[in-house]
């Protein structure tokens, strides 16, 4: 086998996968959930839901990968002991990444022609003609599909270029301007007539909003945003270190994610409410709700407006970015190392592989209405299939086979690092996986299908 990269240093672990989870999902989702559930209150719930849910399933992940060092079929496979049907588990992290992937590349393209559009001052104009360009420019054939194809192309540009120099170089570099533009972007929304009633929409805990409903939210919103399931942290635990703190990785990436999302809130709330406008979830949030809340917002400062609409859709590139980089390398390094492959051409399978499903999902947005599966389009359908089943289904079985299959000594060494980390919460960890998480998964799963 080739050797393989690796991370080659602790910033870059932590910039790369928390880049992973840090997509459009923190701008869209995560602040209405919070605003719209009790605001504070189900910002703590969301947390506690990170300690029972998110922490342990990452920490589950990390094991599987770094212990195995190779890509994500293969390490459940010998991590097993030689058992073959795990390898399963491993195939379905890789195809729900590479459908999400082909997916996700056309919202990242949508994004990539709004940062285009706002540096041409195409946005400007009331509510009515920012909804219109949006049906226009998402129905049209082909414009959506070579923004979503040159979004994947750029993301394949950083992959070919290996771990260190490729997915690691631009963690170090996207995260940070990422934070940068979103707190800067927050210092502005907050400066403007009437935001703090947008913070305190946010931040205030409302108790009386809680309930078990909220309570199966946030538990979604956990297992979400910090990417379980999809093979992601598996593949990019094997490129840590051997003297790498799972545990302390793992809970520093949730903190950056949800500090992240966060922060989106006090980015969209305050100038929202400061305009009298309720932002929804959703794609229609970021393409149709929030330019024209910045363009009345800063309406008294045109220049300020503009360069506001700017860096907003070049925080979501990067935040796209982030997130189809680590998609990609979960196919790229399977396809390298069961093939044999150099890493460009294992690349390069991956890359028109997805292309070709943008295209198809790009399409049956409005251009082609016949492209539907189960009576909803191929976009929709590659959502559903992805969040309500694929995803839900590979992190429990990761659950189950991390807590029940695997040798504990083994889980045991690789979370303490061989003893040199203190064990203290190996008792509890290993509770946590075996019941707590699977139980949680399901319930997450039994939710999204209306059962609970």
């Amino acid at each position: 086998m080739k050797a393989r990269g690796n991370f080659a240093s602790k910033l870059g672990i932590i910039l790369a996968t928390a880049g992973s989870a840090v997509g459009l999902g923190n701008v869209w989702r995560f602040p209405f959930m919070a605003g719209h559930n009790g605001g504070a209150a189900f910002i703590v719930l969301y947390f506690g839901c990170i300690l029972l849910l998110g922490i342990p399933g990452m920490v589950s992940e990390f094991i599987i990968g770094r212990h195995s060092q190779s890509n994500a079929a293969r390490a459940y496979y010998e991590i097993s002991g030689g058992q073959r049907r795990w390898r399963l588990v491993g195939y379905l992290g890789i195809l729900t990444s590479t459908i999400i992937l082909g997916f996700y590349a056309v919202v990242a393209g949508w994004c990539l022609q709004y940062l285009f559009a706002s540096l041409m001052g195409h946005l400007s104009g009331d509510a009515d003609y920012v909804l219109h360009y949006f049906q226009s420019f998402s129905s049209h054939p082909w414009k959506p599909v070579l923004w979503a194809v040159a979004f994947i192309l750029i993301t394949h540009l950083v992959i070919v270029r290996g771990v260190q120099n490729g997915i690691e170089r631009a963690s170090k570099l996207l995260m940070p301007l990422l934070l940068v533009l979103l707190v800067l972007i927050v210092i502005a929304s907050c400066s403007l007539p009437g935001a703090m009633a947008g913070v305190e929409f946010l931040l205030k805990p409302d108790f009386s909003k809680v309930s078990g409903g909220v309570l199966l939210e946030a538990l979604g919103q956990a297992f979400f945003s910090l990417s379980l399931g999809t093979a992601c942290l598996c593949t990019y635990a094997s490129y840590f270190s051997r003297d790498t703190n799972l545990l302390k990785s793992a809970g520093q990436i949730a903190f950056l994610d949800t500090f992240i999302a966060i922060l989106s809130g006090l980015m969209i709330f305050p100038a929202a409410f400061s305009v009298g406008v309720e932002p929804d979830a959703g794609p229609s949030l970021i393409f149709i709700t929030l330019p024209n809340v910045f363009q009345q917002a800063f309406g008294h400062l045109p220049l300020l407006g503009y360069v506001i609409g700017i860096l907003f859709y070049a925080l979501l590139v990067f935040a796209a970015l982030t997130s189809t980089i680590s998609m990609h390398e979960i196919s790229t390094a399977f396809f390298a190392e069961e093939l044999n492959l150099q890493r460009k051409k294992a690349a390069w399978i991956e890359t028109l592989v997805c292309i070709l499903l943008a295209i198809g999902c790009s399409l049956s947005v409005g251009a082609v209405d016949s492209l539907t599966l189960f009576g909803q389009s191929l976009m929709d359908f590659c959502d559903m299939l992805t969040a309500q089943i694929m995803l839900p289904l590979g992190a429990f079985l990761t659950s189950l086979f991390i807590g029940w299959v695997v040798d504990q000594r083994l889980v045991h060494d690789e979370l303490t690092n061989q003893g040199t980390v203190a064990e203290g919460l190996f008792r509890a960890y290993q509770f946590s996986v075996r019941y707590i998480v699977p139980l949680c998964i399901l319930l997450i799963f039994l939710h999204q299908f209306g059962v609970l």
